[in-house]
């Protein structure tokens, strides 16, 4: 009988995928097999869970790419439920949800997929030169699925739906590692927290990859593929910096390669028609004498007078964020970072201290910074479409202690590429 049920549910979703390609419904509650390319949909990562499992599980939907909105039923008519969602790699859609048993509580949003063809050509380009880090089996945002993430301490799904959505606004993100979705544990970006307060009316797509420079991010054909998807009226976040500073080249420097790439930045994106939007790079945290040190040089000056030049809405994220680690102090500000004793993670040999990358709880409140500055610079195009969200202000984060994030299934202790 659960063999017939599969068959059945797969011949439903085939029939689904041969109409349109764009819709899709599961019932949660029946059998689903494991993800197969003969199948296009199930479940990834941790397999096909247990009957009656409380464990997290993954569940992926072969689809093309775009903008996708999701809407999923949470809760249980078995027992009472604690729910987390994220999507592809990490990026947070749905907060910890308690329900009762027989209770049930639905939300909807909407995820970007996306792959490395580039569908027009722009500029001559036609694939995204992605790093081998990012073709690894566990890398989600460039493979041909749209997967999700149910976590929590007792996750419970009653359905799924996904429905393709050509109408939400678009915030394309790029950057490096402090903002791209970071696809391990214990490792975060605000890229991939800032999907958070967006209602489905808004689908973030983060191209960003750690290691990347203003001018490599262009050289992998990167910009490339957001022109490519982009519609009249969306949005583009650049935020560079770190790397850029260890750039030897002729012409290296915040004055000459750096201000140059971000002017292509400025053109490209206006004449499709986009919106582009400036953040300068986080702050690394440095203390000296009870104070955060600036370790950026000219480059945040650089981008603020391109910004001024050319008319382009500016976050100050690496002045937000100094004023985030100097009201938490120098000791409680490892908090925000990766900073984890020998031993939390499974295989962890040594102690982790770095000063760059964020935990998931600083990765939030830096997405907190960021929508605040959306905010502030009156970007109504995507306030509009805030959920959840009055106001935040580096001076008062949030409590560490009173942050939910259930660990992922993906850990790697290994430091990211950038600094």
């Amino acid at each position: 009988m659960k063999a017939n049920s599969i068959l059945l549910s797969a011949a439903f979703a085939a029939m689904a995928l041969s109409a349109n390609g764009e819709s899709f419904k599961f019932d949660m509650t029946k059998s689903q097999p494991a993800y197969s390319d003969a199948t296009g949909y199930g479940y990834e990562v941790g397999g096909v869970p247990e009957k009656n499992s409380t464990k997290p599980f993954y569940f992926s939907v072969k689809v093309p790419d775009g903008n996708y909105r999701v809407t999923v039923k949470l809760g249980s008519a078995k027992r009472a439920a604690n729910t987390t969602v994220r999507a592809e790699d990490r990026r947070l859609f749905v907060e910890p949800v308690n329900t009762k048993k027989k209770e049930f509580k639905t939300y909807t949003f909407t995820v970007s997929k996306r792959s490395p063809q580039i569908t027009p050509e722009i500029n001559g380009s036609k694939i995204v030169k992605i790093k081998p880090g990012e073709k690894a089996p566990d890398c989600r945002d460039w493979d041909d699925r749209l997967t999700l993430e149910f976590n929590g301490t007792a996750p419970a799904v009653q359905s799924i739906e996904i429905v393709s959505d050509t109408t939400a606004t678009t915030l394309f993100l790029c950057g490096n590692s402090t903002v791209t979705d970071q696809r391990h544990e214990p490792y975060a970006s605000w890229g991939q927290m800032v999907t958070r307060w967006f209602t489905p009316e808004v689908s973030v797509c983060n191209v960003a990859e750690s290691g990347l420079t203003a001018s490599s991010f262009l050289a992998q054909n990167r910009l490339d593929k957001i022109l490519s998807m982009m519609k009249p009226g969306d949005y583009v976040i650049v935020e560079f910096g770190h790397n850029d500073e260890k750039e030897k080249n002729p012409g290296a420097g915040p004055w000459f390669n750096y201000t140059f790439a971000l002017k292509k930045y400025i053109d490209q994106v206006r004449a499709k028609g986009g919106n582009i939007i400036f953040c300068t790079p986080t702050a690394r945290r440095r203390f000296e004498n009870g104070k955060n040190k600036n370790t950026h040089g000219d480059y945040p000056a650089a981008m603020k007078l391109v910004a001024e030049k050319c008319n382009v809405p500016l976050i100050d994220l690496n002045e937000k964020v100094t004023t985030l680690y100097e009201t938490l102090g120098e000791s409680d500000s490892k908090k925000t970072l990766v900073h984890y004793a020998m031993g939390t993670f499974p295989g962890q040999k040594k102690e982790l201290a770095d000063n760059t990358h964020f935990s998931t709880y600083g990765a939030y409140e830096v997405a907190k910074i960021v929508v605040q500055g959306l905010k502030d610079n009156n970007i109504s195009g995507l306030t509009k479409s805030l959920k959840d969200f009055t106001s935040f202000s580096p001076s008062s984060p949030d409590d560490y202690n009173s942050f939910v994030w259930p660990w992922s299934l993906m850990v790697d202790t290994e430091k990211p590429d950038g600094n």
